[in-house]
C-alpha cells in the first residue's frame, strides 16, 4: 500500500479528511485533486494540464491522491496499488457539504486550491443529489475491475469503519483491516 488513490461515493464523503490522516499514519504525501484542477478564483484548469500534474505524481514511489474526477481516472488508476472508497450514505455527504460550507466560510481550505473560498450553490446540491445513485453504480463496477487485475480494494461505508481502518493502519505496512 504505496500509490493510494482515495475515491468517494460523492463530495462530502470525506475524501480530503481521511487522505490527510492516512497520509500522517503512513507518512505518505497526500495530492488533493481539488488543488490540481481549480485555480485562483474557481478557473478549471485545462485537461492536459490536470492530466500532466496526476502523470508527475504517479511516477513517485508513494503517493496518495484524493479525488474522484473520473474525466482523468485511468491515470491514477493505472499506477496505484490500494483503492480505498468512501461509500457513505446521500445524507451524509449533503450535511458534510452544508458544514463544510458554514465551518469554512469566506476561507479557503488546506485540501483546495488557493485563491478558492469555500462556496456551496444550489447548482453544486443538486450535481450531488442528481448523480450520486449513478456514480455508487459506476464505483461498484470499477471496483470489481480494480480487484480482477489483483490491486487491494477496500471500501469503508461509515465513520466507525474509517476510524477503526485508521487506528489498525501499522504505519508503512499493509497490516489493516
Amino acid at each position: 500500500m504505496k500509490r493510494i488513490m482515495v475515491m468517494g461515493s460523492s463530495a462530502g464523503a470525506g475524501k480530503s479528511t481521511f487522505a490527510g490522516k492516512l497520509g500522517k499514519k503512513t507518512g505518505i504525501e497526500v495530492y488533493h485533486l481539488d488543488v490540481l484542477y481549480w485555480k485562483p478564483g474557481w478557473v478549471e484548469s485545462g485537461l492536459q494540464e490536470f492530466s500532466d500534474a496526476q502523470r508527475e505524481i504517479v511516477k513517485r514511489k508513494e503517493w496518495i491522491m484524493e479525488g474522484n474526477y473520473t474525466g482523468t481516472f485511468e491515470i491514477r488508476a493505472a499506477a496505484c496499488d490500494t483503492v480505498i472508497y468512501l461509500d457513505l450514505p446521500l445524507y451524509i455527504c449533503l450535511w458534510r457539504v452544508v458544514k463544510r460550507r458554514l465551518t469554512n466560510l469566506g476561507k479557503t481550505r488546506p485540501d483546495m486550491a488557493a485563491g478558492c473560498r469555500e462556496k456551496l450553490d444550489l447548482k453544486f446540491i443538486e450535481f450531488i443529489v442528481t448523480t450520486y445513485r449513478r456514480r455508487k453504480k459506476e464505483m461498484a463496477e470499477r471496483l470489481s475491475q480494480f480487484k480482477t487485475e489483483g490491486k487491494k480494494v477496500i471500501v469503508l461505508k461509515n465513520t466507525r469503519d474509517i476510524d477503526a481502518f485508521l487506528n489498525n493502519l501499522d504505519g508503512r505496512t499493509d497490516k489493516a483491516l
